[in-house]
């Protein structure tokens, strides 16, 4: 009830005020979203960890803004070092405008990436996007063979779209958003993710852990063991500010780790839906708003 509550004020605009106006947020928002982007993944990078960069924003509604998500897209590309990654909301491209339209602008993004060593990830988003996402991801492919998507394990279908996806870079997660028919247990999402990781752990593809469950963590490392996968054959990926030590852990190991870092001004929604996830995460951000310290 509390995820549902979360996601529910993640799109509430009175609420967004209040929280995006108030001088007490900065702390807690600078936990989870990069205010100095190039410093973080300096930084991350020199700690031995990859990196993936959001750039906030989406649900763009007309084409000046679209506009202005691909150049800061471009932007973005010229700040980050070799095999970093970008992860792409198609919405922010002109999804909810033309699918064509995000086709045309992902692959222009694909093609910058593509010649500074940098690998593009098309992010998920909600539930009636997911066939658009499959279908600009697949015509990107042809081109682009190394563009990664993200299958989201609370969907009833996301086995069979990690089957269809055998060969491809796919990023398995939980899933941040609601959606009709969706499994909502714990327990039932964690099975999910458990199925959908042993389809991309025997596939011929890249696997992309996105999770910070330590039970899933070490259903990975088994199962990349059982199906013969090194460390160059998949990785992990955390979200920035949950569990750095962990994230330093698994890297020490001798662990691909990457760290999804969001940067911008549109934080709001990502934070409430990083909440959802991770409902405890609310009373650090509860006694963040009430103390100055």
């Amino acid at each position: 009830m509390l995820r549902q509550a979360l996601l529910a004020v993640s799109r509430s605009d009175l609420v967004e005020r209040v929280v995006t106006t108030s001088p007490l947020t900065r702390d807690v928002v600078k936990r989870y979203v990069a205010d100095d982007v190039e410093a973080v993944v300096a930084r991350l990078t020199r700690d031995g960890l990859l990196v993936t960069i959001a750039r906030l924003g989406e649900d763009v509604t007309d084409r000046a803004q679209v506009e202005r998500a691909v150049q800061g897209y471009l932007t973005l590309l010229g700040r980050l070092p070799r095999d970093a990654d970008v992860s792409v909301k198609l919405t922010a491209l002109g999804l909810r405008l033309s699918e064509q339209l995000a086709l045309d602008n992902a692959a222009t993004v694909c093609e910058a990436a593509a010649a500074r060593g940098v690998t593009v990830t098309l992010d998920a988003e909600e539930h009636d996007t997911i066939a658009r996402l499959d279908s600009v991801h697949a015509t990107l492919r042809k081109e682009y063979p190394d563009v990664g998507i993200v299958v989201q394990a609370y969907l009833p279908d996301a086995r069979e779209r990690c089957e269809r996806l055998d060969g491809a870079r796919v990023r398995l997660c939980k899933g941040a958003y609601s959606a009709p028919g969706a499994l909502t247990s714990r327990a039932d999402i964690d099975r999910s993710f458990a199925r959908c990781l042993k389809v991309l752990m025997a596939g011929t593809g890249y696997p992309m852990v996105a999770t910070h469950d330590p039970r899933l963590v070490e259903i990975a490392s088994a199962l990349a063991v059982l199906t013969g996968r090194d460390a160059t054959g998949f990785e992990y990926q955390m979200l920035y500010g949950v569990r750095p030590a962990e994230q330093a852990r698994l890297a020490g190991l001798g662990a691909q780790v990457r760290v999804y870092v969001p940067y911008g001004a549109d934080w709001y929604a990502y934070l409430m839906r990083r909440l959802a996830e991770r409902p405890r995460n609310l009373a650090f951000f509860a006694r963040s708003l009430l103390s100055r310290h």
